[in-house]
């Protein structure tokens, strides 16, 4: 896995600085009912994001544009704690990554979603965090503290380990493999952390043979969970992932175009086995202790050139 962990893509993009006026977001129909955001936008712009759908429908940029201007809220952490000390707080588990990655190559440098989680910690708050950046292993001492505190969990995004789908999908991501030595690395030090093979992409990443190559480097790493989704296309998510598809894999158009006629999900005969192929290849797969000491301290990964 070493080889892998400290290599990172070049990125530009440009940063504005502003203040927000809240911090944590109601979510209605979620597993979970607040969500945190420190960021907005993102560099790792996958051509199958869904949150192009949602700047669309907001009338930001969602093409080709989208994460070329990273907003950073530089007053997020302070606004944070303002919510979380009101008397109407009820401590419920806070979703932190839904709508950008947390732990894009903006945090290496502005270092908001590391106080935020000191934030929440202090609250004794749940949180869980979804992720596609091995910089979290940067924050391991305050996850081990929050997790003292109250449930916490952090689940990586792994959908693939084929490199060729990895980057032409995932343009500005770490590799698979970095991400995986990232999951050992928190499994090593206490931390409750998952794999989420998500999106699944049909005809590219979606074989038996891919999907159960992903579960058993996920258990090997110790991912306590590993849970699966297909790949939808909204507006603005349809439009840009299509337009990639006729560049990248031209032969596949035809077949998307098929499955996605008139719908953005796709047929639950398409994507029921899929999932159920996840599960099962999860359920047989053992999860893999990962000896370690007792609140084992991870150094701070200096070499992560993930600064900008």
């Amino acid at each position: 896995m070493g080889e892998h962990m400290f290599y990172t893509r070049p990125m530009r993009a440009e940063y504005r600085l502003e203040p927000c006026k809240s911090a944590l977001n109601a979510v209605r129909g979620m597993p979970f009912k607040w969500s945190l955001n420190p960021y907005m936008g993102c560099a790792h712009r996958c051509t199958f994001c869904y949150v192009r759908h949602f700047e669309r429908r907001a009338d930001r940029p969602w093409d080709e544009r989208y994460g070329a201007s990273i907003r950073v809220k530089t007053n997020v952490v302070e606004v944070l704690r303002a919510e979380l000390a009101r008397p109407s707080w009820a401590r419920e588990t806070v979703s932190i990554g839904a709508a950008t990655d947390p732990y894009q190559p903006a945090e290496g440098r502005f270092r908001l979603t590391r106080t935020c989680l000191l934030a929440l910690a202090d609250a004794w708050t749940p949180f869980s965090i979804i992720t596609r950046g091995p910089l979290v292993v940067r924050d391991v001492d305050v996850l081990q503290e929050a997790s003292a505190r109250a449930e916490v969990e952090v689940y990586f995004s792994i959908p693939t380990l084929d490199d060729d789908v990895w980057r032409t999908t995932e343009p500005g991501t770490a590799p698979p493999r970095s991400r995986l030595e990232a999951v050992h690395r928190l499994s090593a030090a206490g931390i409750a952390v998952g794999v989420g093979m998500a999106p699944i992409l049909p005809g590219l990443s979606d074989r038996p043979e891919q999907l159960d190559e992903v579960v058993r480097a996920a258990r090997a790493a110790g991912a306590r969970t590993i849970w699966a989704n297909v790949l939808h296309l909204r507006p603005g998510t349809r439009e840009h992932f299509l337009e990639a598809l006729a560049r990248d894999w031209p032969e596949h158009v035809e077949r998307y175009e098929q499955l996605f006629a008139e719908r953005a999900y796709l047929p639950a005969s398409v994507a029921r086995p899929l999932q159920e192929h996840v599960r099962a290849a999860a359920r047989a797969t053992p999860v893999r202790h990962v000896a370690s000491p007792a609140r084992r301290q991870v150094p701070e990964l200096q070499q992560l050139q993930l600064a900008v």
